[in-house]
């Protein structure tokens, strides 16, 4: 007699206090030990409710209606309280803050098992284990606070596999993480994939690290509802021109594919992987010439621009005069124009840079201006004039108890009118497709509609500098490339905008020059097409984008090597340029 699934979802329907519509709406799936379940579907859609209802947290702790019933490993989720589920399924959660209780890290991994009432030593024995293995066993005593954002989320795994559950759900468990984070998350979890005895439940937007691992992708379309079940070739090949009309998350190999072949390239079975993509890219005997790349010939024919943003010397400790150097000695030149990207790997700075141009943390050492300001020392509404700021966690700048009220807000605080800011509510709503979540308290929303609503307050203010931290994060596909299309038109019309990031796919695609960090300084700045093409991103333990990794060793047709952009992919039969 085969053996029960681990997890049984029968026409689940979840509805938030005060959302007008269930999503997930009529949900169900069976998933069997030794399944790698990825979930995808556009923003909104209740793939993070969904994952909140595996373990219980839907409808005990979360204020929503649950119809329908979630049993895991045969327990009903309704009858049981979340403790006990815990013993059977582990969650990582989408904000690694949301889960941080204890002062060091070898506490807050222990705190697990301990509710649990193991022994003492199996207790320690899980927990060495479970640091070991997602790198973090050097800083077993250190304070979480003082973690990066991609440590923090470490951490929050090392949580999930000290627990030792049957059954591991995360929701996007690599989003702040830095390639080398990437690598060991899925190290950790293509192991535990192998032993068979799991079931791994994966949100997750980055599909190009996921992919290799996922036996069965489940896809829930905009109402929430399945679209797709099936395997992971299968559904991520069979129905990829579906999927990038819905907007969900595709590999950047899948996304090239399919532009390849809009243009008439024969590339065969679509790739999922940079490595698929160079054998297709190898297998053609004739490839069309790749576009030219826009930022090259811009950049050739501008002249130089007075900076926008000019940094000297600076240098920020964590945690005051005696913690840890996290910013050491930064000169920087932003030019008025620019789109720069900082990138560099968890801990490197990138972050605190960020927001020490923006002003949002204290003065600094060394000098930083925008626009002829000191943004630490400004009023607050002056520095909102100059730079708008979007934080990497949205919760930490929202402050009214709806999400037209932090709109308002903006707009009160930069002099508009009475009459006029209800129309200009409604236009930003429409522009970030909040419209229907007007009235819900920001804190309700999913991921990807906080973050959208964050960008959408810092770009009410109109300021010529925008500064965001990982602004994708939380998105779909066709959201992610709305917000970026918006910064692009905004950098077009010469707002400068300086974007955190790992997705260094993001950073091919729209920046026109690269920053790089490491160890808090800055090692090398440059255009974009020469930082990728140079030793900078490898010296800095970071990994070229997807598209630039099946170009650049291309043999058959060498004048594909430089290819690092979508753009410079051959554009679909009739389209014009």
């Amino acid at each position: 007699m085969p053996a029960a699934p681990l997890l049984e979802l029968d026409t689940v329907r979840i509805r938030h206090d005060g959302a007008t519509r269930a999503t997930p709406d009529g949900v169900s799936l069976a998933i069997e030990a030794g399944e790698v379940v990825l979930l995808l579907g556009p923003s909104g859609c209740g793939k993070s409710t969904l994952a909140l209802a595996l373990d219980g947290l839907v409808p005990h702790a979360v204020a929503a209606e649950l119809e329908g019933a979630v049993r895991v490993a045969g327990l009903d989720t309704r009858e049981h309280p979340v403790a006990e589920l815990s013993e059977h399924v582990a969650m990582v959660f989408q904000d690694p803050d949301a889960q941080v209780v204890t002062g060091t890290l070898l506490d807050e991994v222990a705190f697990g098992p301990e509710n649990l009432l193991l022994p003492a030593e199996e207790v320690l024995e899980r927990t060495e284990r479970a640091l070991k293995l997602v790198g973090l066993w050097d800083r077993l005593h250190d304070n979480p606070d003082i973690l990066s954002g991609g440590g923090r989320q470490r951490l929050s795994i090392a949580c999930a596999l000290a627990l030792a559950s049957p059954v591991l759900v995360l929701d996007e468990p690599t989003a702040n993480l830095d390639p080398a984070g990437i690598d060991e998350v899925y190290a950790v979890l293509r192991e535990l994939a192998s032993e068979r005895d799991h079931a791994i439940v994966l949100v997750e937007h980055n599909l190009d690290a996921a992919v290799d691992i996922v036996d069965r992708v489940v896809v829930l379309d905009a109402d929430g509802r399945v679209l797709a079940d099936g395997p992971v070739g299968e559904v991520l090949r069979s129905r990829a021109d579906e999927l990038a009309a819905l907007g969900v998350w595709l590999p950047v190999s899948t996304l090239a594919g399919l532009r390849l072949r809009d243009a008439g390239v024969a590339i065969g079975p679509l790739p999922l992987t940079p490595s698929e993509l160079a054998t297709a890219l190898e297998s053609v005997e004739v490839l069309p010439a790749p576009v030219p790349d826009a930022t090259v010939d811009a950049a050739a024919g501008r002249s130089p621009s007075a900076p926008a943003v000019t940094v000297r010397d600076c240098s920020v400790r964590r945690g005051g005069r005696r913690g840890p150097v996290v910013v050491d000695g930064v000169d920087l030149d932003v030019a008025s124009g620019d789109f720069l990207a900082i990138v560099g790997t968890n801990g490197a700075g990138k972050t605190t840079l960020l927001q020490a141009i923006a002003g949002v943390i204290p003065a600094p050492a060394g000098s930083v201006d925008v626009l002829g300001m000191d943004p630490s020392r400004a009023d607050a509404r002056d520095r909102a004039r100059r730079i708008g700021f979007v934080f990497q966690n949205p919760e930490h700048q929202f402050v009214t108890h709806t999400v037209a009220g932090e709109l308002d807000l903006g707009f009160r605080l930069q002099g508009v009118p009475d009459d006029r800011r209800p129309a200009e509510i409604e236009r930003m709503l429409r522009r970030f497709g909040l419209e229907e979540h007007r009235d819900r308290h920001p804190f309700l929303l999913s991921g990807g509609q906080k973050r959208r609503l964050s960008v959408g307050t810092a770009l009410v203010a109109g300021a010529p500098v925008l500064a965001l931290d990982e602004p994708t994060f939380g998105q779909d596909r066709a959201r992610a490339s709305e917000l970026l299309d918006i910064l692009g038109g905004l950098n077009a019309e010469g707002t400068t905008v300086l974007v955190v990031t790992h997705d260094l796919q993001l950073v091919a695609d729209y920046a026109n020059r690269v920053a790089v960090m490491q160890g808090g300084r800055v090692i090398g700045v440059g255009p974009t097409a020469e930082v990728l093409a140079g030793p900078l991103i490898e010296a800095a333990g970071l990994r070229h984008p997807p598209l630039a990794r099946a170009t650049r060793s291309l043999v058959r047709h060498p004048e594909w090597q430089q290819v690092s952009r979508m753009s410079q992919l051959p554009r679909p039969i009739g389209a014009t340029a």
